[in-house]
């Protein structure tokens, strides 16, 4: 009698196919990658790796535990792929210095090398490796947006905008404020008239940026989250966490309509002006809008959340530390006359950039910095590192190594004064902006901002917790995707100081 065959049966041959392939591609690679010399770690589990040995909070702290157990340099797996930490000053040595050339690829998502190809190398940050087109736009970065003399020349905007925060704190003079909402605002204005030449809204949330913050999160939030297809590749070809179809929509409708018709404006208007701002720039030397969106994106998601965020924690640790708090604004008593510091005034506190540095030691803006990428295989500490590997810097577990730093988790501003450690990247047991070739663009203007607006703040209002809350007693939990937030957000009573009161 001849086999009946139903579609039952077919689909149930069918399907195991497909997954016994994709055991064998999985048996194999770890077979081949057994026969390196890769760093030490914990055993991987058959198929996930060390997905839940690394959980999916605070992956920095749990990396550092990992390094007391294995090493400073460890190796772990993401389904498939090979994951590489350094956990030392001199594995971040090694890594962004020694072999910063061959470390120094970008893992961007599979699903943007696959369906945008050329998208996700439009801009700085997420360029896959450093090629040409990736230093012709770091050079249009240098010379027309972070250069000394582009940065001194707009001074007087920074510290425009950096008043108005001060005027609308004062109007809010006793109220509970989030200061984090209140320094994204500043940080918001500052990029927009640096880059388009406008506010991109106000303090009450108003303007053709209104709702960008909470987009921006939403960015973060989402590009941070692990995908399948960046885990196990065989399955690239499919989106199916919709992972790409939200970070494009993001991306060319969110982000992309809140400037589109500013941009079109200059295009309209290409009268010449002396006054030129980054857009400017990039429309005169060709950019479509198409090539600018990616790179306002990158400013914005970068240039915004890490400045809030750290200004928060700044604030945070000044009023958990009131002798530091009161040392602090003695300096600036001191040294500042008038109702407003200046940017050529911050030469004139030192002890306020001792704090500053304090801060990014104990909460880096990025505790890993952004993942890198081993454009080829390479040998590091006597470890083979395999092309492709996704390399990870702790920069939080580096700050935190009691060979480097005296009682390294106590807010001890005085250990940088006197002190040569800089945050310039050629330091590697302190490297809040990374260091290398892919070193954060923008640490010169953020550190400006910053010290700017702390130091204003402090000139201006005395500082209070609200509800009578002792400052020792504010909670300092800290929680991270891409960058380190706070986890419960900062509240602040600002009040005038008395020597501005009326």
């Amino acid at each position: 009698m001849g086999t009946i065959f139903t579609m039952q049966h077919i689909i149930t041959f069918l399907i195991p196919l497909p997954l016994l392939f994709f055991l064998f591609r999985i048996i194999s690679n770890r077979r081949s990658s057994n026969k390196l010399k890769l760093p030490p770690g914990p055993y991987p589990w058959p198929i996930i790796g060390n997905i839940l040995q690394i959980g999916i909070k605070n992956p920095h702290i749990t990396f550092a535990e990992m390094a007391k157990v294995h090493g400073p340099l460890i190796s772990l797996r993401i389904g498939q792929r090979i994951l590489i930490v350094g956990s030392s000053s001199i594995a971040a040595s090694e890594i962004l210095k020694t072999h910063d050339h061959a470390l120094s690829g970008r893992d961007v998502s599979i699903l943007l090398r696959n369906k945008e190809p050329t998208f996700h190398n439009m801009n700085l940050v997420f360029t896959s490796e450093c090629d040409d087109g990736w230093r012709y736009l770091r050079n249009i970065y240098k010379t027309e947006l972070l250069s000394g003399v582009v940065l001194e020349s707009r001074a007087n905007i920074r510290e425009s905008k950096v008043l108005e925060m001060v005027k609308y704190l004062t109007s809010k003079e006793g109220e509970d404020i989030i200061i984090k909402d209140v320094m994204f605002v500043t940080a918001m204005n500052i990029l927009g008239n640096a880059t388009l030449s406008i506010d991109l809204v106000d303090y009450e949330g108003n303007g053709v940026g209104a709702g960008i913050m909470d987009t921006v999160r939403r960015l973060v939030m989402i590009v941070a989250k692990p995908q399948l297809a960046d885990m196990f590749p065989v399955l690239g070809e499919w989106d199916l966490q919709g992972w790409y179809k939200q970070v494009m929509h993001i991306i060319e409708h969110e982000l992309g309509a809140i400037w589109v018709d500013s941009i079109q404006r200059k295009r309209d208007d290409r009268s010449s002006s002396s006054s030129k701002d980054f857009v400017d720039v990039l429309i005169e030397k060709g950019f479509t809008n198409r090539q600018i969106n990616p790179v306002m994106e990158e400013l914005f998601a970068a240039g915004t959340e890490t400045t809030s965020l750290t200004i928060e924690w700044f604030v945070a640790e000044l009023l958990k530390n009131q002798q530091v708090l009161k040392k602090t604004r003695d300096e600036v008593m001191k040294h500042i006359n008038g109702d407003i510091v200046h940017e050529s005034d911050l030469v004139r506190l030192p002890y306020l950039d001792a704090c500053f540095k304090e801060t990014l030691r104990l909460h880096p803006a990025g505790p890993l910095l952004i993942p890198r990428k081993a454009t080829q295989t390479c040998e590091v500490m006597g470890y083979t590192i395999p092309k492709d590997s996704q390399i990870l810097v702790n920069v939080w577990a580096i700050n935190r190594d009691l060979s480097m730093w005296d009682d390294p988790l106590t807010f001890k501003p005085g250990r940088f004064i006197e002190s040569n450690l800089s945050y310039k990247g050629n330091d590697f047991g302190y490297l809040p902006f990374g260091s290398g070739r892919r070193m954060c663009p923008g640490e010169t203007m953020a550190s400006k901002v910053i010290l700017l607006t702390i130091a204003n703040l402090i000139l201006n209002f005395d500082w209070f917790v609200p509800d009578n809350v002792n400052p020792m007693e504010i909670n300092m939990e800290e929680e991270m995707d891409i960058a380190m937030y706070k986890k419960e957000p900062l509240h602040v009573i600002f009040k005038l100081n008395k020597r501005f009161a009326n």
